[in-house]
């Protein structure tokens, strides 16, 4: 099947909608049509192997042994359905479509029927029924050829994915719970893979494992595998995830079910309070988790793993404000890692712009920041535009962090500004405005993958049309055309991981009395000291590669001759100033310039005032 027969398929399937129109909600279409779909997939799928599993189940309930492994056996697959019915066995049968629906349905094997709780297909099924929708329905679905041996798992894939983003566009109120815009995902699935020669060289059988601990409907574990099998057909990816929302769940585990993999790797709950993967570590690892959403309904479990596991759990470094749980997601995939001497790991966060700078030096989120660093894991950060997502505008950075980076990339970190890598969207999807070309994720790969300084310069034409060009490092600038200029801005930046660190030190300075003489203490470990004046008191950020004490020499000593350092309150603390690091000065204009332009506006306005008055 080729790939324009796979997007015919799915916008046939897709016309359903017609049929739903008036008695359903756009938002509710795909309630209907994603279940429906899943059920004639596997209708279809099982069909060869139906007679031999019934055979299977009679064979073995007789001997009163547990027949499901035999069965299974018997299907090849991870899933069965013990009912002698089809869907085209009932649809012929017209006075009892529900129960016979219901009961096909009850009929499969726990993994595949979970899917169909908690989609509520009961639910829709009676509704459909009391519309007197449900034969139309099932008429059109039992209609569509989705036998394996005309749509192969991988196009079926497709298919269904196409069908969850339509979902996701009529449900345009939600979409971004439900939905990462698929080139952001395609970006971050490049950079993960994008060191990792191994896996994707052609003809080498590479098993991998990938998780999701915020799987949403799944599309970024079924972007990378699609990369992966785009790159080197002959390897595999094993796709875990764990998703908080029963609907997206069901989809999720849907969409694994029909590209042939292992469905008990999808878990429902909520992955900050229950890790129900808490055994498993991982090759590599994706996540979008929610922006500026706070982490108030696990606090208790969340508090309790820090302050009795420690680094033993999850949360050791520290915890956020309660206000943003994103960090927590982030110290989660940091657990998951698989140890550096078993190969490592590498994956990629969205996170907006907060966990970069929010929290002074001992805070939570500082501490979390720290950790990373030091420990040697963060290997880049890249700046997206805004307007890049469905529910939000705001500024986002994918976080790229690995625990086995290459000599080159040791003790240092890679800063990407890649917020005008954009392109205007033709038809605007609630917040999300813009969109990044093929073109240009292949150029923010490149910047990554090259790991070098880079600036973007935007020449511009006489008359006002400009272009860019990538600038590397040691590169000649290009020459700016007759008439026009060239501007130059930082593109690509690499830092040591202590260059965002810094230590808070608190300056004191004495307490005096009426006589302008220092005030001493007069008690307790104070006693005999100059006691400090606390309104006089204030703290000073000392970058961590210079030496306090001379900075303080430096810095302070000449305007406060009488302060000192209060030692026991120094602390170290990591921000990430993005902003600043990419930040361009530019001069304002001359005088003279400004004036003539004024001049030449000044005359104008008196010319067409003198016309007024004739």
């Amino acid at each position: 099947m080729s790939q324009t027969q796979t997007t015919s398929l799915s916008s046939m399937i897709w016309q359903v909608a017609d049929l739903l129109r008036g008695d359903f909600k756009p938002a509710e279409y795909g309630r209907i049509i994603l279940p429906f779909t899943v059920l004639a997939r596997l209708d279809a799928v099982l069909a060869p192997s139906r007679e031999a599993v019934l055979a299977a189940k009679a064979q073995w309930e007789a001997k009163n042994i547990d027949p499901m492994p035999f069965m299974e056996k018997a299907a090849g697959l991870k899933f069965v359905n013990t009912s002698r019915l089809t869907l085209k066995k009932i649809a012929g049968a017209p006075a009892d479509l529900v129960t016979n629906l219901n009961g096909f349905v009850a009929a499969f094997s726990p993994a595949a029927r979970d899917i169909f709780d908690h989609f509520n297909f009961a639910v829709q099924v009676d509704r459909l029924a009391k519309a007197n929708l449900l034969n139309l329905v099932l008429e059109a679905f039992t209609s569509f050829n989705l036998s394996p041996s005309t749509v192969d798992n991988h196009q079926m894939g497709l298919i269904f994915e196409e069908l969850i983003r339509k979902f996701s566009e009529a449900s345009n109120e939600t979409a971004g719970e439900h939905f990462t815009p698929r080139e952001v995902i395609k970006l971050m699935v490049n950079l993960i893979f994008a060191e990792d020669n191994d896996v994707l060289t052609p003809g080498k059988a590479a098993v991998r494992t990938i998780y999701d601990p915020t799987a949403g409907t799944g599309g970024m574990l079924s972007v990378a595998s699609e990369f992966l099998l785009e790159h080197n057909p002959s390897g595999r990816l094993t796709m875990f995830g764990q998703e908080l929302n029963p609907e997206s769940y069901a989809i999720c585990k849907a969409d694994m079910l029909i590209k042939g993999q292992d469905v008990g790797n999808i878990k429902l709950g909520n992955t900050l309070s229950t890790d129900e993967l808490a055994d498993r570590k991982f090759d590599y690892m994706l996540s979008n988790p929610p922006f500026g959403v706070e982490w108030k309904k696990v606090q208790k479990e969340v508090t309790r793993e820090h302050e009795v596991r420690g680094y033993e759990g999850r949360f050791g470094p520290g915890l956020p404000r309660i206000s943003d749980g994103s960090m927590l997601f982030l110290l989660h995939l940091v657990s998951k890692m698989r140890p550096a001497k078993d190969g490592g790991s590498r994956f990629g966060i969205v996170l907006n712009g907060s966990p970069l700078f929010t929290g002074a030096a001992g805070s939570g989120e500082s501490e979390i920041r720290r950790h990373v660093l030091e420990q040697d894991l963060v290997e880049a950060i890249i700046a997206l535009p805004t307007d890049m997502f469905f529910n939000t505008g705001i500024a986002t950075y994918v976080w790229i962090l690995t625990n086995h980076k290459p000599a080159n990339r040791r003790g240092k970190v890679q800063l990407i500004d890649a917020s005008s890598f954009w392109r205007k969207m033709r038809k605007s999807l609630g917040s999300k405005r813009k969109e990044m070309s093929e073109e240009q994720i292949a150029q923010v790969t490149t910047l990554f993958a090259r790991a070098e300084e880079a600036q973007l310069a935007t020449i511009t034409q006489a008359d006002g049309t400009s272009a860019t060009e990538i600038v590397w490092q040691g590169e000649r600038t290009p020459d700016a055309p007759t008439g026009g200029k060239v501007k130059l801005a930082p593109l690509s930046r690499i830092f040591r991981n202590e260059d965002f660190g810094y230590r808070t030190i608190t300056v004191e300075r004495p307490e005096l009395d009426e006589h302008g003489k220092p005030v001493l203490g007069q008690r307790g470990k104070m006693k005999g000291k100059i006691m400090p004046d606390s309104s006089k008191r204030d703290t000073e950020n000392v970058p961590l590669h210079e030496d306090v004490h001379a900075y303080f020499e430096r810095e302070v000593l000449p305007h406060a001759p009488d302060a000192w350092i209060d030692e026991d309150k120094m602390k170290i603390g990591y921000e990430i100033p993005f902003n600043r690091h990419f930040y361009v000065f530019e001069p304002p204009r001359a005088l003279e310039e400004i004036d003539a332009e004024l001049r030449d506006v000044t005359a104008r306005i008196m010319t067409m005032l003198g016309e007024l008055s004739v």
